[in-house]
């Protein structure tokens, strides 16, 4: 059975990764409240199902994306049920073709692991370059929930939080599609 803690309003005691640590001083420095569920590793939607019941919402879906070169990165954030469809991202933005990044790329700009990605790697300054890109049906929520840069430990918080409060502290711009 897969294990999913119950909500707490805390950080972890010890962090595992610099991102984490980063994630939660900044809750904590813009007094952002936030609810932490710690699992087994969560990579499937089936796993994700079990996570979203526990913490009351749906986890979103982020992708780590680049152009052919590898020289522009996008971090999407969209819903766990939208298939995503390249051509219609890259004419949303108006940009050519991209495609997955490599897993090499993904631990060096944004500090996670396959099945870590999430929007919160904007507040590491090896992120500044990337793009970050939002389905417009997240951005309306009232939560967000997402890693907090390891597979293991999920947060929720409120949308408009994300949105006006943390993403700005990381001089990012966040493109709604």
């Amino acid at each position: 059975m897969f294990h999913v803690s119950d909500p707490v309003p805390t950080a972890p005691e010890v962090f595992s990764t610099p991102l984490q640590e980063a994630v939660y001083q900044t809750f904590s420095r813009l007094s952002i409240p936030f609810e932490r569920v710690d699992t087994d590793p969560g990579l499937t939607m089936e796993d994700c199902q079990h996570i979203d019941a526990k913490i009351g919402c749906r986890i979103v879906k982020t992708l780590f994306l680049c152009n052919r070169q590898q020289t522009e990165f996008y971090l999407y954030v969209t819903t766990d049920d939208k298939p995503f469809v390249t051509k219609d991202f890259c004419r949303s933005l108006g940009i050519p073709r991209v495609s997955f990044a490599p897993a090499d790329r993904l631990l060096a700009l944004t500090g996670v692991t396959v099945g870590a990605t999430t929007v919160l790697s904007a507040l590491l300054p090896s992120a500044a370059g990337v793009h970050l890109v939002m389905d417009r049906s997240v951005a309306e929520a009232p939560w967000f929930a997402c890693t907090d840069g390891t597979p293991t430990s999920f947060v929720k918080l409120a949308t408009a939080d994300l949105l006006i409060r943390l993403l700005p502290s990381s001089d990012h711009t966040l493109t709604l599609i």
